[in-house]
């Protein structure tokens, strides 16, 4: 017998997985973990007998239900189903899943509709942290179509504004972890910085390269990967992230001047393959590196005036811009507000089959879940 689980296969931002209610899932996150293996299909490289799509921005998942947090809305949890390995990492956010939150909230009826645009809180569980997410609602109903538009997404949408709050540090405990803006390692200054993701800045023709390389080279390119994850494994215990050998965090990013008009280009490894884009966290994180004078990142950086701006992150599809209010300096930077469009798109709904010998579909469950 199989075991079936109601979930909404989604497009977040650039980012694609499944959307679970908490309600649905076993509360043990071991058998939780086993279970979302099981469903995405790892740990096969192809994930061809799961849903999963071979790739780490493919093979996400998010977990949402109500939140006991005073003022919150909602709980978000997101976990990357890891591709070619038996293991599900829960230590990172992930900002292209959570522009799926607020719609999928509101569409499987855990927040109302507020007018023809909704405002949701959510609780980013991962790091703690909140955001407000604000998603189209004319006439009570989610829309999905309409004309905003983001590189790394085919198409037009409709927007999702996603307004973070206070997410400096929310992973390593403070904006600038190790307690320096720069530090050499391996021979390459390394700027490791934390607004919301664990990023290592580094400048990449510190690795012999322009930084406009395509992730296909780059990820090809065995002796560079090998140099990358010798950095990473060094800066994430002094990040405050502990032994990171098996964790998809600390994000690692080369960065160049801009090639198409931006602020500054970018190629970021996830840890180990090239992004085809950028995270929304990583993107925030990294315009906020941009700003801080003396960071590998705004070595590189061409900057608009003025505390409040329009950061615009090039990557390998294209451009992801922030809107980033800040003042002060290393010493004593406050990010006032980091905000940025996202779109998302239900694709699929029903249930995800798993083997029941991996899990029988109501031990672990509340009471309460269990009775209904």
């Amino acid at each position: 017998m199989q075991t079936r689980i109601p979930a909404v296969l989604m497009r977040g931002g650039t980012s694609k997985g499944l959307y679970f209610l908490a309600s649905d899932l076993p509360a043990d996150p071991s058998l939780r973990d086993r279970v979302l293996l099981a469903a995405m299909g790892s740990a096969d490289l192809r994930q061809i007998d799961g849903v999963g799509g071979a790739d780490p921005l493919t093979s996400k998942v998010a977990i949402v239900g109500p939140s006991s947090k005073p003022g919150v809305d909602i709980d978000y949890l997101f976990a990357q189903v890891v591709v070619g390995e038996a293991r599900v990492d829960t230590a990172p956010n992930c900002g292209n899943m959570l522009a799926g939150v607020g719609p999928f909230a509101l569409e499987q009826g855990l927040v109302g509709p507020s007018g023809d645009r909704s405002t949701v809180r959510i609780r980013m569980v991962n790091s703690d942290s909140l955001c407000d997410q604000t998603v189209e609602t004319p006439g009570g109903t989610v829309a999905y179509e309409g004309d905003a538009r983001i590189d790394g997404a085919p198409g037009t949408a409709a927007p999702i504004l996603i307004d973070f709050l206070d997410v400096a540090g929310s992973a390593c405990g403070s904006l600038l972890p190790t307690g320096a803006l720069r530090q050499t390692v391996d021979g390459v200054d390394v700027t490791c910085i934390d607004n919301g993701m664990p990023v290592a800045i580094m400048a990449a023709p510190a690795f012999g390269l322009t930084g406009t390389e395509m992730p296909a080279a780059l990820e090809a390119d065995a002796a560079l990967k090998e140099r990358i994850e010798a950095i990473r494994l060094e800066v994430g215990p002094a990040m405050n992230l502990g032994d990171v050998g098996n964790k998809v965090v600390p994000k690692m990013c080369l960065v160049s001047p801009p090639a198409a008009g931006g602020a500054l280009n970018t190629r970021c490894f996830i840890p180990h393959r090239c992004h085809a884009a950028i995270g929304v966290l990583a993107a925030v994180t990294v315009a906020t590196a941009a700003v801080i004078e003396g960071s590998v990142a705004h070595d590189v950086a061409r900057l608009p005036p003025g505390p409040r701006r329009r950061i615009s992150v090039e990557h390998p599809s294209g451009e992801f811009t922030v809107e980033l209010e800040a003042e002060g300096d290393a010493n004593a930077l406050t990010v006032r507000r980091a905000a940025l469009l996202r779109t998302a798109r239900r694709l699929f709904e029903g249930n995800v089959l798993i083997p029941g010998e991996v899990w029988d579909g109501k031990s672990g469950l509340s009471q309460r879940v269990a009775a209904a």
